[in-house]
């Protein structure tokens, strides 16, 4: 079940002899309907400035196009917001010298939720239960003789301040945009009573139109309604549906051709998954993933496995596994490249903990991944050193996006706790919301544990309700630690989340700089940086004393 929407529009010149008004709707394809939501969009030019239908059509042109560009994770204010903030420069910069200005109101619908963005005095309104209800503030000066000057406009300040505002969407609602030569001409009792007509969309939309320039609008007059005729279900996963009717794969065995795969063998078995190293018509090895039998009986369990190949595609990069496209798929799975060399747990139950100059190239590559990662409004929540793969090719990446959280898209679990207990945060014990801190966190475990083999706070065994107090300093497990990077290390675990590092790009900075500094200033004393060699050379030159002195008393 998909959202379903009926849209109507109208717009008229009126007794001007320009149009400055402009209307958009965008209505995507199926897929990018669920994971950005349908657009629409109304501008009205300034007329007073160097072209304002230029400035209305840009806007709503630079609308449509760049923000289907963001990426598919990120929430929808943030989208809208990016991009209206770098077309409010191009507006800035392309007016010749004087100000290309326009207002705009946008809504995009997606899923169950609606998120309008306003700046200017075009005008939203909301009907819903019989009840007409006003989603925007006309930001015009309120001095007499002044009421129809604007103080916020696209292009009007360096700075933009876009009002946004979102909520829960209803079947039956009717949302209306509307310029101002329809509002100022029409009270809002009357504007109700024409939504409420059992009418299609425009022939409500043409209406408002023809009754505001009969009741005197000498402005140009446009109206954009859209109604909510069917809602999807709640979660992303049955929104990205076309799971829907997808079989299980059966049972694949040693040398069986499966939709073009040749399965090479069953790699891992669990209750929430099944791997198989497969082979492509070129001998190429993936990964193919999917449910045991019993998945058929969990409700949510086919739901996240499309999840996690949703997330995988929209975080393609270097630090992550490459997806198959798989355009002729009839079951339920998904295939993963294969990359030859070792997970940092293997590493480590090879080699012990890492040397420092190992851990020094590593530690930046792995908070660089988990800030790409962020950047698209994903959460891993489950860093940990089994989760890492350290290529022979040389590139680190992260795998395992079972337990992955998109804030805003996916579904909240109540009093859920994933992950693995030594590498999740304190507050997530204490009921606290996924975050990127969180991720951090279990990335600094992650490298505490490598660099010294130990969890800094203990490790944490399932169901136990552990506390925290300060974390066990590195440097007790690796003397070698220079000062500067057991403060970084330490601080990465700390219990409270304030004194932990807030982005990935701040721990970087904070690596980055602490080194430079290093290299820069004095070196400890040696005392201080090879406590162990200092002390046995002191106790070797005593002994030496001691015999020479021995000998010199015999004489």
């Amino acid at each position: 079940m998909a959202l379903q929407l009926s849209i109507g529009e109208t717009s008229a010149t009126g007794p001007r002899s320009e149009n400055q008004d402009a209307l958009r709707v965008v209505t995507p394809a199926l897929a990018l309907a669920a994971s950005k939501g349908y657009l629409l969009g109304l501008a009205d030019g300034v007329s007073q400035c160097a072209d304002g239908a230029l400035a209305a059509r840009a806007t709503l042109q630079a609308l449509a196009l760049d923000y289907y560009s963001t990426p598919e994770t990120w929430p929808v204010q943030q989208s809208l917001d990016r991009v209206l903030v770098a077309h409010n420069r191009w507006l800035q910069a392309n007016g010749g010298g004087q100000p290309l200005l326009t207002t705009l109101t946008a809504l995009v619908l997606r899923g169950r939720r609606y998120t309008l963005a306003h700046v200017g005095d075009s005008r939203a309104y909301l009907w819903r239960d019989g009840q007409l209800l006003r989603l925007t503030e006309d930001h015009v000066w309120e001095q007499p003789g002044m009421q129809h000057v604007l103080k916020r406009a696209m292009g009007l300040d360096q700075h933009l301040v876009v009002d946004y505002r979102d909520g829960e969407l209803q079947i039956g609602d009717r949302f209306l945009l509307v310029s101002d030569g329809v509002w100022s001409c029409l009270s809002d009792k009357r504007i109700g009573e024409l939504l409420q007509q059992d009418q299609e969309a425009s022939a409500i939309c043409q209406a408002l139109v023809a009754e505001a320039h009969h009741a005197g609008s000498q402005d140009n007059a446009s109206a954009l309604l859209v109604c909510v005729e069917q809602l999807p279900k709640a979660a992303l996963a049955d929104a990205l549906a076309q799971l829907a009717y997808w079989p299980l794969p059966p049972r694949l065995r040693t040398g069986q051709e499966f939709e073009g795969w040749q399965v090479e063998r069953l790699l891992g078995e669990s209750r929430q998954s099944m791997i198989y190293r497969v082979r492509d018509a070129n001998a190429q090895p993936w990964l193919l993933k999917t449910l045991p039998a019993s998945g058929v009986d969990e409700e949510q369990a086919g739901p996240a496995l499309l999840q996690e190949e949703w997330f995988l595609r929209r975080v393609a990069g270097r630090h992550f596994p490459e997806l198959h496209p798989l355009p002729q798929r009839q079951h339920l799975y998904y295939v993963q490249r294969e990359y030859a060399g070792q997970t940092l747990a293997a590493l480590f139950r090879q080699a012990g903990p890492l040397g420092l100059a190992d851990w020094q190239d590593l530690a930046p590559r792995l908070i660089k991944a988990i800030g790409l990662l962020h950047r698209r409004n994903i959460l891993h929540r489950d860093i940990k050193p089994e989760n890492v793969l350290l290529g022979d090719d040389g590139e680190l990446r992260i795998l395992d996006f079972g337990l992955a959280y998109c804030p805003g898209l996916s579904r909240d679990e109540p009093h859920s706790l994933p992950g693995t207990p030594s590498y999740i945060a304190p507050e997530a014990f204490s009921g606290s919301p996924p975050s990127a801190q969180q991720d951090l966190y279990a990335a600094g475990v992650t490298l505490y544990q490598l660099l010294t083999g130990h969890y800094p706070h203990g490790e944490i065994e399932a169901f136990q309700h552990p506390r925290f107090g300060q974390p066990t300093p590195a440097s007790r497990y690796r003397p070698d630690l220079p000062v500067w990077l057991d403060e970084i290390v330490n601080r990465s675990v700390a219990a409270n989340p304030a004194h932990r590092f807030e982005t990935a790009e701040e721990w970087l900075l904070a690596l980055e700089s602490g080194e430079r500094q290093s290299l820069s200033s004095h070196p400890r004393p040696l005392l201080e940086r090879e406590p162990l060699r200092v002390w046995r050379t002191v106790a070797l030159v005593s002994l030496l004393l001691n015999l020479l002195l021995a000998v010199l008393l015999l004489k």
